[in-house]
C-alpha cells in the first residue's frame, strides 16, 4: 500500500515558519498520515479547531467545525498534538485540511 500524503493549512505566519524546519516537517507529515489512517480518512476533509497555544505546543483543542467526513474531527485533534506553534500563546483557531491527493 502506498503512503498517502496529506496537506495542511495553518493560520498565522509564525506557524508556517515553524513548519519550515525539515525535521519537524517530516514528523508532521508522518503524524498526518498516522492520524488519517487511524481514523480512516481517505477523502479530502477540512476541520477547524480552537486550541490553547503555549510553550510551542497546542492543548485543549476543541472542534469548531468538522465538515461531513466521519472521523475527521478525531484525526484533526490527533494531528494537533504534533503541530508546532512557535512563540504564539493564547487561544488560536487552527484550520486543518486532509487531502489524500497531495
Amino acid at each position: 500500500m502506498s503512503k498517502m500524503r496529506f496537506g495542511i493549512l495553518l493560520a498565522g505566519a509564525a506557524m508556517v515558519a515553524a513548519l519550515a524546519m525539515p525535521a519537524q516537517a517530516g514528523n508532521l507529515a508522518d503524524q498526518f498520515a498516522s492520524c488519517a489512517a487511524k481514523f480512516s480518512i481517505n477523502k479530502a476533509a477540512s476541520v477547524m479547531l480552537e486550541c490553547t497555544a503555549a510553550d510551542g505546543k497546542l492543548s485543549d483543542c476543541k472542534v469548531v467545525d468538522a465538515g461531513a467526513i466521519p472521523g475527521a474531527d478525531k484525526a484533526a485533534i490527533c494531528v494537533a498534538d504534533a503541530l508546532p506553534v512557535g512563540s504564539r500563546t493564547g487561544s488560536i483557531k487552527v484550520p486543518i485540511k486532509f487531502d489524500p491527493s497531495k
